[in-house]
């Protein structure tokens, strides 16, 4: 009878042990799910806060934000304190959080060019497109390379040397028999055609090779840019900004047909690379003024993957004073820099908690958006603070305080995407899933249509990290009647809708920074 009662016993408290065991193993994971649960951070942005903010940012204190003035200098310094009130450091150590940006504010150029002593002047047969120094050069040759393509698919430099000298390039692109682009491999261009980024892509060929600089025939392009390049110089006043660059200087020319067969007469018929003799004598005067601008960056450190970096970004800038009207960009881009203080202030707090990123966030406030994306350009180009590579994709936001034409007279519960499934299936998926989940919003893929005539994918600063393959996502609400003018004001935000997508953006960067596995760019290009 003893030894019953105390077998009982023994296994009474043996099981009272291991209720209690169990007990408290389910409750320590209970407790550690419900701290992860992001929705307790998520809860603190709000559209009060939204709004005080923006109502400061978007003011006529700050001039209209416009790219190395006075308004901007007090939008940096604004986003600077914000993030030191907020204990997020810089990246850069200490109290640095500006990235300098150089840029020039171009004043039109003017080149002196005799071809075996003919003279060509600037607006009737060349203009400068681009020039960092003086030129005074005299040579007795180039090197014409075709279209000016350096692809894997085609290159016109292959087995020729340009390294020190000038190119010669004419616009366009090869075709196959089919008629098909050599480069797609189908009907449709690619960004060597493609407009100014056909410039762009040709430019960057040529300083990639070695060349000094590229004269670039587009005949059709030069008839659109001369008369306003004209004007430019004719006024005295210095014209768009541009950013300086690691390339060396490279000068750039655009030419007409006339210039070009004078430097080479089958230049239309013939796409093969070779040097061609000529007496060229070309001098061109620097007249651009050189400015600073910056980029404002604060970072938390992930706590398990600290190398692979998370960026949000938004532009800090706007259009300054027009006419002595302000054009104070609310929406355009105070909504998104407000959105990223409180997506900083969610994942700060979280941090506090015991509960930071696993991966580091990059909170990026690029300038010169609205000048060229040059700011973004100057980072993932230029001087990027992180390798591009550890870099697993960029949410960026560009207006989404209003609603557009289109969602005025229905749901206004929606949000622009653009992009997000342009390099990463994973992206697009954990997009669409931490909307399901969290926010409920419809997502609105019109403006990721390649063929949107809008071409919204190439104009934020989003694509500068996208043309490197690092995934992008970019979150915009349309343009409205305010967009680009005086009345894009704060009293017009719709705060509810604000809090509601930059909470959409938060919760999307939880799960990016947070999951087991990097995402998997599976659509890179080339």
């Amino acid at each position: 009878m003893k030894k019953t009662l105390l077998l009982g016993i023994a296994l009474a408290i043996l099981s009272s042990c291991g209720t209690s065991s169990k007990t408290s193993v389910n409750t320590e994971q209970s407790n550690q799910s419900k701290k992860l649960d992001p929705t307790e951070y998520a809860s603190t942005i709000t559209s009060d806060e939204l709004k005080t903010m923006l109502y400061k940012y978007a003011s006529d204190e700050f001039e209209g934000r416009d790219t190395g003035e006075k308004g901007q200098k007090m939008a940096v310094e604004y986003l600077k304190q914000k993030y030191i009130a907020m204990s997020i450091p810089s990246p850069l150590g200490e109290d640095d959080y500006f990235q300098e940006v150089p840029l020039e504010k171009q004043q039109v150029a003017e080149a002196k060019l005799t071809v075996n002593g003919k003279t060509f002047k600037s607006f009737e047969d060349q203009i400068v497109l681009t020039v960092s120094n003086d030129v005074d050069l005299s040579v007795d040759h180039i090197v014409y390379v075709g279209y000016g393509i350096d692809d894997e698919k085609y290159s016109n430099y292959k087995n020729i040397d340009v390294k020190g000298k000038f190119v010669l390039a004419k616009s366009g692109e090869p075709k196959d028999a089919e008629g098909n682009f050599v480069i797609s491999g189908t009907t449709d261009n690619s960004k060597w055609t493609n407009g100014r980024q056909s410039i762009s892509s040709k430019r960057k060929a040529a300083v990639e090779n070695g060349a000094k600089g590229i004269i670039f025939m587009d005949n059709d392009s030069f008839a659109r840019y001369s008369g306003f390049y004209k004007r430019q110089s004719e006024s005295g006043i210095a014209g768009r900004l541009s950013l300086k660059s690691n390339d060396n200087g490279i000068v750039m020319l655009m030419i007409n047909d006339n210039l070009g067969k004078t430097l080479y007469p089958s230049i239309s018929e013939d796409s093969i690379a070779r040097v061609l003799e000529a007496d060229i004598n070309l001098k061109i005067e620097n007249k651009s003024e050189s400015i600073i601008s910056e980029n404002v960056v604060a970072f938390i450190k992930g706590s398990e993957k600290p190398d692979e970096i998370l960026v949000i970004s938004a532009h800090l800038d706007h259009e300054g004073v027009k006419n002595g009207e302000i054009y104070n960009g609310a929406d355009d881009d105070g909504s998104g820099t407000v959105a990223i203080l409180e997506i900083a202030q969610a994942f700060k707090m979280a941090e506090k908690a015991g509960h930071g990123p696993k991966r580091s966030i990059l909170f990026l406030h690029v300038t010169a958006e609205e000048k060229g994306l040059l700011g973004s350009r100057h980072y993932t180009d230029n001087d990027p603070i992180f390798p591009l590579e550890n870099t697993v994709a960029d949410l960026n936001i560009d207006m989404i305080g209003r609603v557009d034409a289109k969602h005025e007279t229905g749901t206004r519960n929606y949000v622009y995407l653009i992009g997000s499934d342009k390099l990463s299936t994973d992206l697009h998926n954990i997009s669409e899933e931490a909307n399901a989940k969290y926010i409920n919003m419809e997502l609105d893929y019109t403006f990721n249509d390649e063929n949107d005539p809008n071409r919204y994918y190439y104009r934020s600063d989003h694509y500068n990290f996208a043309k490197n393959n690092v995934p992008v996502i970019f979150y915009f609400n349309g343009t409205h009647d305010d967009y680009h003018r005086p009345s894009d004001t704060a009293d017009k935000i719709e705060y509810d809708l604000l809090e509601k997508r930059t909470r959409l953006v938060f919760y999307t960067a939880w799960e990016v920074a947070n999951r087991d596995e990097r995402i998997i760019v599976d659509k890179a290009t080339e």
